[in-house]
């Protein structure tokens, strides 16, 4: 099987060299003026992985052109934009498959709606999703993840294609449930890193639970399946995200508490934004997200806004 992958990043990277080690003819693009890219075409290594001879490289997106698959990575607030250019370069007949997680800001579209929209009606859209990081799967660290669509047929193709020993796919079966759970668990990481520089860890258990819970509810109201946010694409991708020491989104928490920059990409920051928007269209409480918000983009102290949510009213926790 072709497959284009397009995003030269940490998570794009890897599904190249995934894909390659499972037996498909991959090429990885990248944009010309991409600093990660560069490195890649000169030195073909990407953070911890070594990208072998057998994955093609290009800077011309129309390589996608001759792929069966193509798996996007690349921020989310920038996927409608890379839809475009392929349907410019006249996409059709593929399988779109989107590998990150995130909602747009503005418009509160999950990215498969994005890529419906903005791409040739013919072609067959689906996310994979779920816990895992590259530093652990290069070392062959097992984990578990999900694809989801709307088509079976796409699902059951990917799964197949796409397995090996290290990665065991689940099917999804609420792709609303599978992308909002996903998009939203990086909001939680973001809190996660804020309890860290505060130094309330013991307070993860709690975040984790109640952060389940308002996204259930976020879910439910935007027309899937509550019981989504306590699987794979959410609470399942909690461990990975909440306490590891590679999550970009858990490590800019902390540096948002401690005052440190941080440079990486921290998809969260712009997912709250988009949450926020969506819960206020359906009219769904998203304390805990809304916590993040006001200190991201309303400079609020992250001690008071850890104090208010003990302040609200009493309720059943069912």
């Amino acid at each position: 099987m072709k497959i284009t992958v397009i995003g030269c990043g940490r998570w794009g990277s890897f599904i190249a060299w995934h894909l390659d080690k499972v037996g498909h003819n991959v090429t990885l693009y990248g944009r010309s003026t991409s600093e990660n890219m560069k490195k890649i075409m000169q030195f073909r290594k990407s953070g911890c992985l070594s990208i072998p001879e057998t994955v093609a490289l290009s800077t011309d997106i129309s390589c996608a052109q001759d792929a069966d698959v193509i798996a996007i990575s690349v921020s989310s607030q920038s996927l409608r934009d890379v839809c475009r250019l392929l349907s410019q370069i006249g996409i059709k007949d593929k399988t779109i498959v989107l590998c990150m997680k995130g909602l747009e800001i503005g418009t509160c579209c999950r990215l498969s709606q994005i890529a419906e929209e903005e791409t040739d009606p013919s072609n067959k859209v689906a996310v994979w999703l779920g816990p895992g990081h590259v530093e652990e799967f290069s070392m062959g660290i097992q984990n578990c993840m999900v694809i989801d669509s709307a088509s079976d047929d796409v699902k059951k193709m990917l799964v197949r294609e796409f397995s090996n020993s290290t990665i065991r796919f689940y099917y999804g079966t609420d792709l609303i449930g599978s992308e909002i759970g996903a998009a939203s668990k990086n909001v939680i990481g973001i809190a996660a890193g804020m309890l860290d520089g505060l130094g309330r860890t013991s307070l993860k258990g709690a975040l984790m639970s109640r952060g389940t819970r308002e996204i259930a509810r976020l879910i439910k109201a935007a027309g899937g399946n509550e019981l989504s946010a306590y699987g794979l694409c959410h609470l399942g991708d909690y461990q990975a995200t909440v306490f590891s020491e590679y999550s970009h989104n858990r490590k800019y928490g902390e540096c948002l508490v401690s005052g440190e920059k941080y440079e990486m990409l921290a998809e969260g920051k712009f997912t709250v934004k988009a949450l926020i928007e969506m819960a206020e269209k359906l009219d769904v409480e998203l304390p805990i997200c809304r916590a993040v918000y006001n200190v991201i983009y309303e400079d609020a102290s992250p001690a008071h806004e850890l104090s208010s949510l003990f302040e609200r009213s009493l309720k059943y926790e069912f």
